[in-house]
């Protein structure tokens, strides 16, 4: 896990409980219709994998897969992606805390160049407003 480089972190405050905001993360079905994901396979535990084919503005289709490094339920979910030309785990740690029936959620992650900080954190925002969308409209 790279320890130095370029960070960001997110935090939002979403309507929902921790439990709702938990299950949109950790279950394949609910995840596949906020995320723009499809084909989503998880097996939520430490040092197990995930894939999924993300659809990106325009139709691309991006295969993506990893593991989770870290899973403590409705608080913490450590997720470690494959990137192609290295080879250690991309990792972004995202934190929930109950804010009475709210969930403070927040992302964050620690990359090697600007480059890839700015283009993750982008993703990451684009990730919680779709999370946002599909929260409300439960």
């Amino acid at each position: 896990m790279t320890t130095t480089g370029f960070d960001y972190v997110i935090t939002r405050t979403l309507e929902a409980p921790v439990e709702q905001v938990w299950a949109a993360w950790t279950r394949a079905d609910r995840y596949g219709q906020w995320a723009s994901a499809e084909d989503v396979a998880m097996d939520v535990r430490a040092g197990g994998a995930w894939s999924s084919v993300m659809v990106i503005p325009g139709g691309t289709r991006v295969p993506l897969s990893g593991r989770y490094t870290e899973v403590v339920e409705n608080k913490r979910l450590v997720i470690g992606m494959n990137v192609p030309g290295r080879e250690e785990l991309a990792i972004m740690t995202l934190d929930l805390a109950a804010d009475g029936d709210h969930t403070r959620i927040t992302l964050s992650q620690t990359l090697g160049s600007v480059e890839e900080r700015d283009q993750s954190e982008f993703g990451s925002n684009m990730l919680l407003d779709g999370l946002t969308a599909f929260l409300s409209a439960a």
